[in-house]
């Protein structure tokens, strides 16, 4: 079985009338070390997509299984533990903890194991200097611009080494110098990190999603 396999994912929303279905039978394979961007028009499910990989939402059927375990059998702890331990998030928003500075919301994901270790700490200053960010780690995100809080963002979203990257428009709101930095640091990431992370990446850029090994359209609800 792949790294993780994604298996008849269906996704269907009460309505008044007939469901709404939103994913019809989404199935796809994909190993450590590899990346996939998904293209589609806004509406088609490619965010409730991400949403159910990141075990954010259940599916209304099907499956998904990442190293051989599927997340959704887990109890809410367990959930929750796995979710941290295996899976890095990039939003579109970034979702930084005003009340925190650069580097201590990069290291939110570590906190929430306990203190962090000094491995950790070093690498949320690396990844904070790779974006370009080094001389900003005590600022607050007030103190920051859009460009760089998405950057904290992103820097936030590999610090522990996750197996499965998501990765929700990650550059839909950053200026043209600005994303295609932190698309150089997703590439990077993906070919010369020091583990090998799934990395899958929603997006309406093409010149974002031609950096990734395969690309996908969602369209009706089906992946092709």
């Amino acid at each position: 079985m792949a790294d993780l396999h994604v298996d008849q994912v269906t996704k269907e929303y009460p309505t008044r009338g007939e469901p709404l279905a939103v994913l019809r039978g989404v199935s796809f394979d994909i190993d450590a070390g590899e990346s996939a961007a998904i293209l589609g028009p806004s509406g088609c499910g490619k965010s409730t997509l991400l949403q159910i990989l990141g075990t954010l939402q259940r599916p209304t059927s099907g499956s998904v299984v990442l190293q051989g375990i599927d997340p959704f059998t887990l109890g809410e702890a367990g959930l929750a533990n796995f979710r941290n331990g295996q899976i890095g998030f990039i939003f579109q928003d970034h979702h930084l903890l005003p009340q925190l500075s650069a580097i201590e919301n990069v290291l939110v994901p570590a906190i929430a194991k306990g203190k962090p270790t000094a491995r950790q700490v070093d690498r949320a200053r690396e990844l904070l200097s790779r974006v370009g960010l080094s001389n900003r780690l005590e600022h607050r995100p007030a103190e920051l611009s859009g460009g760089e809080r998405q950057r904290v963002a992103t820097a936030r979203a590999l610090v522990n080494e996750p197996t499965l990257l998501l990765a929700d428009e990650p550059t839909g709101n950053l200026d043209r110098t600005t994303a295609r930095q932190i698309a150089d640091l997703l590439y990077d990431v993906q070919h010369h990190g020091e583990t090998k992370t799934i990395m899958i990446v929603v997006t309406h850029s093409q010149e974002l999603a031609e950096r990734f090994d395969r690309q996908w359209e969602l369209d009706e609800g089906k992946l092709k």
